[in-house]
């Protein structure tokens, strides 16, 4: 489990995080949102102990994440939005580097996860597109054999084809009861994926509930007039979508754009609905 609580962080003057409590129990997708600049991709860090709390704490199955003990970093992986590849590698010999720190590695699996994607393992980086090397990244960040994975934007730079393909991948691998967390904000691009879903705002978590949750206390109305009482409303072809408060214990189709609208519209009332 990942435990962070009453942390605080701050680059020089400017605050990131002020006091803010999560928990990552083991298993699932987790979806981590936000607009640009709100820290998520600094969150990820911390969890790996590659950034430092200025107070609070951050601990993976009890390891201080900043001491970076080999236990943990052995069970963890991160795999940033970019990554400086070496000059004339292959995706193999790159793999083959990592596989050392990893116990669980699984050369099998690293294969097939590359021909899943549609790469070849014996190809430069150099001479793939950033499409190719992304897969390649990903491909290698799964076969480690690590109980949790940190994924930052990995949808960037994938067709849609590889998107697909991508959560099918990670379907799986979270029934084999991995703990994942994606940080992004091309968000239909997991949106039938991640659960539960956390959306930070600019020092604080403003949301960190099931998608079961969020049905439970929201109802996400498709067509009709927009609603006077919509937290948030959006036109559609045909009507519109309105997110409201749901009164009356009614199941609706979770929109993950349209909850991410409506939270960051109305903070403080998503906070008292969801406290």
């Amino acid at each position: 489990m990942i435990e962070i609580r009453n942390l605080n962080f701050s680059y020089k003057k400017t605050p990131v995080f002020n006091n803010i409590n999560l928990m990552f129990p083991e298993g699932g997708i987790y979806g981590l949102l936000g607009e640009n600049g709100v820290g998520k991709t600094t969150l990820l860090k911390i969890i790996c102990g590659l950034q430092r709390p200025l107070s609070g704490t951050c601990t993976v199955d009890g390891c201080t994440s900043h001491d970076r003990l080999p236990e943990m970093l052995q069970r963890i992986v991160f795999l940033p939005d970019e990554v400086t590849l070496p000059d004339g590698a292959t995706p193999q010999q790159y793999v083959n580097e990592l596989a050392p720190f990893y116990p669980k590695f699984s050369q099998g699996a690293f294969l097939h996860l590359m021909q899943e994607l549609e790469v070849e393992p014996d190809r430069k980086f150099k001479e793939m597109s950033f499409g190719q090397q992304k897969k390649s990244l990903i491909a290698a960040s799964l076969s480690l054999g690590t109980d949790y994975i940190l994924l930052d934007e990995p949808t960037n730079g994938l067709d849609i084809p590889s998107k697909s393909q991508f959560r099918s991948i990670l379907s799986k691998i979270a029934d084999e009861g991995k703990t994942i967390i994606i940080s992004t904000h091309q968000v239909k691009d997991v949106e039938n994926l991640i659960d539960p879903i956390v959306i930070l705002s600019h020092n604080a978590v403003l949301l960190d509930a099931s998608v079961q949750k969020i049905t439970e206390m929201l109802y996400f109305e498709y067509g009709g007039e927009k609603r006077d009482d919509a937290l948030y409303s959006e036109m559609l072809p045909g009507g519109y979508m309105n997110v409201v408060a749901n009164q009356t214990g009614e199941e609706s189709q979770l929109n993950i754009e349209a909850l991410f609208n409506a939270v960051l519209r109305n903070k403080n009332t998503i906070k008292e609905l969801f406290k």
